[in-house]
């Protein structure tokens, strides 16, 4: 913004170069200040001496861009316009279009903005007095109005559209996260929290906390945080929870303890987990031991609820949102859930959470590949457009498969959150939608990681400059595969689903795949694609038949693959191949099936072959680690 102009021959220097050129003749001897002299002057003699210089200053890398993101995006609006109900789609089909171009003209600004003024902790003021103040720029606040006049949290409760309110809601999230700042963070925890609430029966004392975090006034719209990480913790809150409930004479509580790391540490309230003291003061350990509280985060007067921030994260990514270390001391909260009952009524909580990680993680890869695609069309090398190089446009093309799949897996997953929620799900459909949480979210959050790396090569060096932006967007999707349990808690998760179920979430899946093939069996161009997975499926019920004579370290060793091979399996029959078997399929789509199936469908089935997980598998990885005696 600061620019020097100089008036000879209408050029202009960056301000760094006039400043250099002023402060080398400040304290320094005649004989220098001459110096200094005859080198700006020589630099202004160079600017006119080279016309042609005037000429290759048009040349300058042409900056990608993108214009309305809903128009833009053919995969989404053909399916939407394949699933919806035609009422359904021409509402949301003009609100979406309206929303795309607010996105492109009044919030994408907003975000940058974001990244650029991070939150600031102020611990005391001029005073002395201790504040432990958070201050947020305008922008973020600003998204915070924006989200509650776009009910990118309420359409999911409201449920205008019955069962197809949550996709809508996510069709929203989806176009949003690239665009908001960061603020797509609180608005998981907000959504989460709402789902918990709403799980509970809404109870009288919560009703005014679940108006304000469904509302779309921007006055009286809440978000919440999620406070769950202690400084043992992680994703063993079973373990890792420290925090002690102590209850009240008149039945409210107070919290004492050590949050290690809560984001979005400006909302207005949050549900954390606790451990109540009885009357000796002894806590029940593990999971059976905790209970969910609501608190708000400050009093009517705006003052901290007996919390002392300690400081703020320094994080790689997500710079934008404030993450801190927080003090409970003697925090006044509500139990919310039966005692000793918290994970269980967490739950809800995470799956809406790990739903919004995958929404980013799809949301990431669309923007990246948008700006690749559009960059192509302008970047010159080598005498001609990035676009007409062959190596060029299959590296785009092999990103746009992953980003389809996980596009269609996102969408199946919302599809199935709101038939449950309308209690229109049948059992096999709730069993699915259990096994697909984790599997999805754990597969998108490293494929996004991997597209962001890919795609910031095909801008070259300007992919590395932090002023592009393109940065951002590779530390901002790194979190992905941590944030709600990382790669290796989800995979053990899946596990547990199948445990829990007695096999039958796997069944579910499997009958799914089943119906999903014989409908894409049916279009000729597909029929490698239907071979293939077919042949995925029968070694992958080939692994699950011999590992169940097997101990479970053999399974926990095959977790990842396993998770792995059913996400590639499900995301090319049940999904590409169903879009790619629509009348009106593009070949587009056909292409993107068959090169997703084209991939190794079941990892799993190729590595206990291999003998990865068996005849002392794991002994050998302890000893490739740390080295063998």
């Amino acid at each position: 913004s600061a620019t020097c102009k100089l008036q000879q021959s209408g050029h202009f220097l960056p301000w760094a170069s006039c400043q250099m050129l002023s402060i080398k003749g400040i304290n320094t001897t005649v004989g220098q200040e001459q110096q200094a002299s005859l080198k700006g002057k020589q630099v202004l003699e160079d600017l006119k001496m080279h016309p042609a210089r005037s000429e290759t200053e048009a040349l300058f890398h042409e900056q990608p861009e993108t214009g309305n993101q809903y128009l833009e995006d053919t995969l989404l609006r053909s399916y939407l316009k394949t699933h919806l109900p035609p009422k359904v789609l021409e509402e949301v089909h003009q609100d979406l279009e309206r929303f795309g171009n607010r996105l492109y003209t009044k919030i994408q600004p907003l975000s940058w903005e974001c990244e650029l003024n991070p939150p600031v902790f102020r611990q005391y003021d001029a005073w002395g007095q201790r504040v432990d103040h958070i201050y947020t720029c305008s922008a973020w606040r600003r998204m915070k109005e924006i989200s509650a006049e776009e009910g990118l949290v309420a359409e999911a409760y409201e449920r205008r559209y019955s069962n197809w309110s949550r996709l809508y809601q996510a069709v929203k999230l989806y176009l949003f996260s690239s665009s908001s700042g960061g603020f797509s963070c609180p608005l998981a925890m907000t959504d989460g929290a709402a789902k918990v609430i709403e799980s509970l029966g809404t109870p009288g004392s919560l009703k005014s906390a679940f108006d304000r975090l469904t509302s779309r006034d921007p006055q009286k719209f809440w978000t919440s945080g999620q406070w769950m990480t202690e400084r043992r913790g992680g994703s063993d809150v079973a373990n890792g929870t420290e925090t002690v409930a102590r209850k009240q004479a008149d039945g409210s509580y107070r919290l004492y303890g050590f949050k290690w790391f809560t984001s979005a540490a400006d909302s207005d309230m949050t549900l954390t987990l606790a451990r109540i003291a009885d009357a000796e003061g002894q806590c029940t350990q593990g999971s059976r031991g905790l209970s969910l509280f609501f608190l708000r985060v400050r009093d009517e007067e705006g003052k901290l609820n007996n919390i002392q921030v300690q400081r703020l994260k320094d994080k790689l990514g997500t710079r934008q949102m404030a993450t801190a270390e927080l003090w409970l001391q003697g925090a006044r909260a509500e139990l919310i859930s039966a005692e000793g009952r918290g994970v269980a009524a967490i739950s809800n909580m995470l799956n809406i959470t790990r739903i919004h990680n995958v929404i980013g993680a799809v949301a990431s890869m669309r923007r990246m590949i948008s700006l690749s695609r559009d960059y192509a069309r302008k970047r010159v090398a080598f005498g001609k457009l990035l676009k007409d190089h062959p190596l060029h446009m299959q590296t785009i093309a092999r990103m746009e498969v992953q980003v389809r799949g996980a596009f269609l897996l996102l969408m199946e997953i919302v599809r199935l959150l709101g038939l449950a929620e309308t209690n229109l799900a049948s059992e096999q459909e709730q069993l699915l939608l259990r096994l697909l949480v984790p599997v999805a979210k754990l597969y998108t959050g490293k494929q996004a990681s991997a597209v962001a790396v890919e795609a910031m090569e095909s801008f070259g060096g300007q992919g590395y400059m932090e002023d592009t932006g393109l940065p951002v967007i590779l530390r901002d999707s790194l979190v992905l595969s941590i944030w709600e349990g990382t790669t290796n808690i989800l995979s053990l998760d899946v596990l547990r689903s199948l445990v829990k179920s007695q096999g039958q979430v796997m069944a579910a899946f499997l009958s799914s795949v089943q119906k999903k093939l014989e409908l894409a069996s049916g279009t000729e161009e597909l029929s490698p694609a239907v071979q293939r997975t077919r042949e995925a499926i029968g070694r992958l019920q080939q692994f699950m038949a011999g590992a169940g004579s097997e101990q479970a370290l053999t399974m926990e060793l095959a977790a990842r693959d396993f998770s792995y091979s059913l996400a590639r399996i499900y995301t090319g029959r049940a999904l590409l191949m169903e879009h790619a078997a629509r009348p009106d399929a593009s070949s587009t789509d056909v292409c993107a099936a068959l090169r997703w199936c084209n991939q190794e469908l079941c990892p799993v089935a190729v590595e206990s072959a291999r003998g990865s997980y068996g005849g002392g598998a794991a002994l050998q990885d302890s000893a490739l680690v740390f080295g063998s005696s």
